[in-house]
């Protein structure tokens, strides 16, 4: 392991991570924290906080944590869809994976109705595909006998698929209808469009039509990062699996989201103060104008949740109320037809008394925030273990172990229990892998834990 380099990234995590874990608290009664600032009646509500809503004069590093979540709506019908399914048949996915991609792609078929609309799209070198049909039993039947001629063939023309795909589910739509696309694919791009900048452009294009782009990985070779990229920009969802018996399960639950979707277009705002800097929003890109910085977020469905982590800055002056950060949700409300927006202010308590800073901290934002920061090591982890430098990756892991432990003498050490057994998990996966494909899972793996710590919660299968 690079001493060096280990050293340094430790020093770096723990100077960013020392702020949630407070200084020793004192004996005097002190105020309780604030209850997290919850708005929206609409389709999404937003809960908000901050990891210290009391804080000390000068400079103070602050985690602000936004949990996005969908309506429930228990006993509702779900949405007609209009779907294409993309399907990789490239020499790569012969015998079982193929095999079982046609069983899952029947199983989907299976659990369409009549009102919805499904087109198959599969390539290889070329595309071939079955024009949108309204899933009637007679239709039906048509899919299940296409799906069967359905064999390997050719290279990875994944630009291809996704143009007949989008041109499948463009012919289909209606002014309300729910529309989706499900690539699923076990290798790298190797005809048509290859660069990635080039296929990312793609996706945000298929997105900007209204068209909602998700993306499943098979298997270990796979490019994970073109694929995230997919179903970030696609609004979607991205899913790793390793076992293509997993896929029936996979299309079911994408199936399920689109079908109960709430709400589209969904923009995270934050506008901050002059006393506040932004540093990061930990696992998002973002768009940033002046004062204000936009994430955008996936369409939601209902139940699901969505959580941003964004750590700032705050130079704090005398003793009082400060403004740290104006939180705006702004989205499509499908359930309503109409745009809605919610707004909310995040306030801190500058005070003098460190006991107060301590007593006042958030458990939740200080476990969030410590998710966020691990994931960024897991990513770091996921880099050296492809690269051959295994120490080195399960030295990123164990730091993970430490932000946790200290996490949890904020919170509890329940509250972190699971994720010191996720990564105690991590470091046995990395310990066990012996060849090219184990390592190539190892880090699917990995990179998939890490969205999810970002807090890609309902947006990662």
């Amino acid at each position: 392991m690079n001493k060096t380099v280990a050293l340094v990234s430790l020093a770096a995590t723990l100077a960013v991570a020392a702020v949630l874990w407070g200084l020793p608290r004192g004996p005097e009664p002190l105020p309780l924290p604030p209850p997290p600032v919850s708005t929206g009646s609409g389709a999404l509500t937003m809960t908000a906080r901050l990891s210290h809503p009391a804080i000390l004069p000068g400079q103070n590093e602050v985690f602000v944590t936004v949990d996005v979540t969908g309506v429930e709506v228990p006993g509702a019908t779900r949405s007609p869809v209009n779907l294409a399914l993309v399907i990789d048949r490239s020499s790569s996915m012969s015998g079982y994976k193929l095999q079982q991609a046609r069983q899952a792609a029947r199983h989907l078929v299976g659990q369409l109705g009549p009102d919805d609309r499904l087109a198959l799209v599969h390539y290889g070198s070329d595309v071939q595909s079955l024009p949108s049909l309204a899933t009637t039993p007679a239709n039906r039947e048509r899919m299940l006998q296409y799906i069967d001629g359905i064999w390997d063939d050719g290279g990875t023309n994944i630009g291809a698929g996704l143009q007949t795909g989008r041109a499948r589910v463009a012919e289909a739509r209606t002014p309300n209808s729910i529309n989706r696309l499900i690539l699923l694919s076990d290798g790298q791009p190797t005809e048509g469009i290859v660069e990635t900048a080039d296929l990312t452009r793609l996706v945000r294009d298929i997105r900007a039509e209204g068209i909602t782009v998700s993306a499943i990985g098979v298997g270990t070779d796979f490019n994970e990062d073109l694929m995230q990229g997919f179903a970030e920009y696609g609004a979607g969802a991205y899913g790793f699996l390793e076992d293509a018996g997993q896929l029936a399960s996979l299309f079911q639950r994408d199936l399920r989201q689109a079908s109960t979707s709430v709400a589209r277009d969904v923009r995270l705002s934050f506008t901050l103060p002059e006393a506040v800097r932004l540093e990061e929003v930990l696992g998002y890109r973002v768009q940033q104008e002046g004062r204000q910085v936009t994430v955008s977020l996936p369409d939601f469905s209902s139940g699901q949740t969505e959580r941003v982590v964004a750590r700032v800055t705050v130079s704090a002056g005398s003793e009082g109320a400060l403004d740290v950060s104006g939180v705006a949700l702004a989205y499509q409300d499908l359930r309503a037809g109409a745009p809605a927006r919610h707004d909310t202010r995040l306030q801190a308590h500058v005070t003098s008394r460190p006991q107060e800073v301590t007593a006042r901290q958030d458990k939740d934002a200080t476990v969030y925030a410590t998710r966020a920061l691990s994931a960024q090591n897991l990513e770091r982890a996921a880099e050296a273990m492809s690269a051959g430098r295994r120490e080195e990756a399960k030295g990123y892991v164990m730091q993970n172990q430490a932000l946790f432990r200290r996490a949890g003498s904020v919170a509890s050490p329940a509250a972190v229990a699971a994720d010191l057994a996720e990564q105690e998990e991590v470091l046995r996966d990395y310990e066990g892998a012996d060849d090219a494909e184990t390592v190539g899972a190892a880090v699917k793996r990995t990179k998939t834990k890490s969205l999810k710590g970002f807090g890609r919660l309902g947006s990662t299968y």
